[in-house]
């Protein structure tokens, strides 16, 4: 193995260690999601709901339980995987600046966050989907679970662009909570009519979620919409990378940085 790949290794072993060390977010996985769904489930009335997919152009009317199951998972994993995000970055940047001053590449710590969280974004999108399958019957899951997997993972650029841009462990939190909430509602037909108008196109689970709801709905696949979430991910990630860049540089004087030679007697 290249002294390269070893060093990817490390990273991703470091980057996956720091999240099965975060047992809130694994509670959150494990107990959030299906009690999240199943609220939803149980006290959303199954009434009819209208509404225009503008990934399709068609004038839909599903039942408003499962619609509202749909945007629950998408709030769920966005809420998760952009609070992981936020925190292996936050808890880690210490130790990254450290690593970095040793010689460290930063894009291999920057890449092994990204794969870390691709892993994490999957798993729990299709674990998700398989509770949103266990109420009804979407028209085709694993489109579902893909539009749900693009949520998270534009949710994980955000996480990493605030774990390396903030110096607070709330201004995090609190970012990534309302914004998902407010992204959610806006983009929900039930909590919005008006959803709709143009402008809701700009936020990140746009996409994501008329991918969604295509799958869960519609025999139609938005291919556009697909890469809506990538292309969120990978605009913060690029800020991100900025942003550690700037975290973990080195501010001692030019002087400092030289290490002088042992005099050899």
């Amino acid at each position: 193995m290249s002294r390269s790949a070893r060093r990817f290794a490390t990273a991703a072993a470091f980057a996956l260690h720091e999240h099965l060390r975060n047992r809130f977010a694994l509670v959150l996985v494990v107990f959030y999601i299906p009690f999240w769904l199943t609220m939803e489930h149980w006290f959303v009335a199954p009434e009819p709901a209208a509404f225009q997919l503008r990934a399709t152009g068609e004038r839909l009317t599903v039942n408003g339980n499962h619609l509202t199951m749909v945007s629950g998972a998408l709030n769920a994993v966005t809420l998760i995987v952009g609070f992981m995000m936020f925190m292996t970055t936050f808890t880690s940047l210490a130790f990254d600046r450290r690593l970095v001053l040793a010689g460290y590449p930063r894009i291999c710590l920057l890449v092994a966050k990204v794969n870390a969280m691709l892993l994490a974004s999957a798993l729990i999108s299709a674990y998700a989907t398989a509770v949103i399958c266990w109420y009804w019957d979407p028209v085709r899951p694993w489109l579902l679970a893909l539009g749900v997997f693009t949520a998270g993972v534009g949710y994980g650029g955000i996480g990493i662009l605030l774990g390396a841009f903030l110096r607070n462990e709330l201004e995090g939190l609190f970012v990534i909570i309302m914004t998902s909430l407010l992204d959610t509602m806006l983009q929900n037909p039930i909590s919005n009519p008006g959803a709709t108008k143009d402008g809701v196109q700009a936020l990140p689970e746009y996409g994501p979620t008329q991918v969604s709801m295509a799958a869960g709905f519609t025999g139609a696949t938005p291919y556009g919409h697909l890469l809506l979430g990538p292309v969120w991910f990978a605009a913060m990630w690029l800020l991100g990378t900025a942003a550690f860049r700037l975290r973990t540089r080195d501010h001692r004087p030019p002087a400092a940085r030289t290490v002088s030679a042992p005099v050899r007697p």
